[in-house]
């Protein structure tokens, strides 16, 4: 009997027959998803997230710190290169933090969501800080410890901003006003406003503290005569500022009271 070419199994079908038997192919063992490459990436998520449970983040690499916490904005995606691509392009991780929710989201492969978790890290942080040193009802009675609690209010903060610190008689914190944003020589500061602040917390003592987003706590000669006008107002009303302090970074402090040079301002 004839064979016709519709009934002909040629060498591209993918199955033949051996007496009962049906056989794959060899093109279509080739397709079974058992035979192809493994995936090298497979499990990183897990491992990274693994090291960083037993081990703690001081053995990360930057890039590999970043790319464990995008991991919670990016759920289904290789993020090693865009932690990468953050770093080179804002200059170091802490940059990255630092950098302003607009600029981040011009990164390629940052969305708003991304964006918004990144900023929400330093908040949180300064959050954090205020939150142990509040529960412990601190004694402020040193330039050192004010320093240490504002460190936490000025962490990943790259702006200069004013506050002041409204103390009892115990040195105790009974608030902490942030007056403004900017230079403290260009911050539209009310004095009335300052001093309704002051006396609704019926504090004996008053700091007042701002930061230099360079790094350098030497006092301008901006900031030498807004205290000196300061000082001089409030002592008109009953207050009285005990000094101020210039924060630099980290916990890097210059207490004016205790400057040889500018002490002289607040007797």
């Amino acid at each position: 009997m004839d064979i016709t070419e519709d009934n002909k199994l040629n060498s591209d079908e993918k199955m033949h027959t051996e007496g009962n038997v049906v056989r794959l192919s060899d093109v279509q063992k080739n397709e079974n998803p058992k035979n192809k490459p493994k995936n090298v990436h497979a499990g990183h998520r897990q491992r990274l997230r693994t090291r960083f449970v037993e081990n703690g983040l001081d053995s990360f690499e930057d890039h590999n710190a970043l790319e464990l916490f995008l991991f919670y904005a990016i759920p289904n995606r290789d993020v090693n290169d865009l932690a990468h691509n953050l770093i080179n392009e804002f200059g170091s991780l802490s940059a990255v933090f630092d950098a302003r929710y607009e600029d981040l989201c011009k990164v390629k492969g940052i969305s708003e969501y991304s964006a918004s978790l990144i900023k929400l890290l330093p908040a949180m942080a300064r959050r954090y800080e205020q939150g142990k040193v509040s529960a412990n009802d601190a004694v402020y009675d040193e330039p050192e410890k004010i320093a240490e609690y504002m460190s936490g209010i000025y962490f990943g903060v790259n702006r200069e901003e004013l506050y002041v610190i409204c103390l009892d008689g115990a040195c105790h914190l009974l608030k902490c006003i942030k007056l403004g944003t900017g230079e403290v020589d260009k911050v539209s500061v009310s004095y009335r406003n300052i001093a309704e602040q002051v006396f609704s917390t019926n504090a004996t003592n008053v700091i007042v503290v701002h930061n230099h987003v360079s790094g350098i706590v030497a006092p301008s000669s901006q900031d030498i005569v807004f205290t000196s006008n300061l000082i001089s107002a409030m002592k008109g009303v009953g207050i009285r500022i005990s000094d101020h302090i210039i924060m630099g970074n980290g916990k890097e402090y210059f207490s004016m009271r205790r400057s040889k040079k500018w002490g002289c301002i607040f007797k």
